[in-house]
């Protein structure tokens, strides 16, 4: 409660300075608008509901790339893991290509694609999948040997101790890459929308920006904030912690 307090007055005193910054600067508004002016905005927005179609848009694309992702994401995991030919082929490529920033994909996704909503999804769907697979690469292949040896000492083996021991024992690692993968879908997902057609939260900060609309901008720019915060700390990070408690990774705070 003290840490949730802590952080209510800190935006609460940040939101103060700003807007007092903005008045005694007198800066203009299409360089820096108020708080009460970017609140303003909001509220036009939600009122006609662009922002609300905006939203929507943005989240559908979002489940569809992050659920291929998770798919491709582990069975490229586990292939890198089960197949040293793969690891030390494929698994090259993918730690190379994950040094590509989503964005420059976006040319090469509207050649493939054009410019409609595949693009913004193939964007999304690169953004997570190579951290995803990645993070399960690592948890099969840290898999504690005691396991595997102790398994096998019953009888386990192939399959059986692949499903049974092998797949049990990397969740953890599996989960912290869809929580990683679920953070850069969110950021390619608003990199692809701001060249996309719309609707999407990133098309509209781009239209804002292009009619000099700067606090439906950065207003814009804090819904982006506030909803990674907000899904990341009330779902992903809960259940990651949960994961790693029950798996007995962490016994206590």
């Amino acid at each position: 409660m003290q840490r949730t307090i802590k952080r209510i007055i800190f935006f609460a005193l940040l939101l103060v300075i700003w807007q007092a910054a903005v008045k005694i600067l007198n800066v203009s508004p299409a360089l820096m608008p108020a708080p009460t002016d970017v609140v303003k905005a909001l509220g036009t927005g939600f009122e006609d509901k662009t922002l609300i179609y905006d939203i929507l848009a943005s989240f559908r694309r979002l489940a569809i790339g992050l659920f291929i992702s998770i798919i491709i994401g582990f069975c490229l995991g586990i292939l890198l893991a089960k197949n040293k030919t793969a690891d030390e082929t494929l698994g090259t490529l993918i730690l190379a290509l994950q040094s590509v920033p989503s964005i420059v994909w976006l040319p090469i996704a509207i050649m493939w694609f054009g410019l409609n909503e595949s693009s913004v999804i193939f964007i999304v769907i690169l953004g997570a999948t190579l951290v995803i697979t990645i993070n399960m690469r690592i948890g099969i292949k840290n898999v504690p040997p005691l396991y595997i040896r102790a398994a096998q000492t019953m009888g386990s083996g192939g399959i059986d101790l692949f499903a049974k021991v092998i797949l049990p024992a990397s969740v953890p690692y599996a989960v912290t890459g869809i929580r990683l993968g679920w953070a850069f879908a969110w950021r390619a997902l608003m990199a692809g929308e701001i060249l996309s057609t719309g609707p999407g939260l990133g098309y509209t900060l781009k239209y804002a920006s292009d009619f000099g609309n700067m606090s439906m901008v950065i207003g814009i720019m804090i819904i982006i904030g506030v909803i990674g915060t907000i899904v990341d700390l009330t779902f992903f990070q809960r259940v990651e912690q949960n994961v790693i408690r029950r798996w007995g990774l962490e016994t206590s705070k």
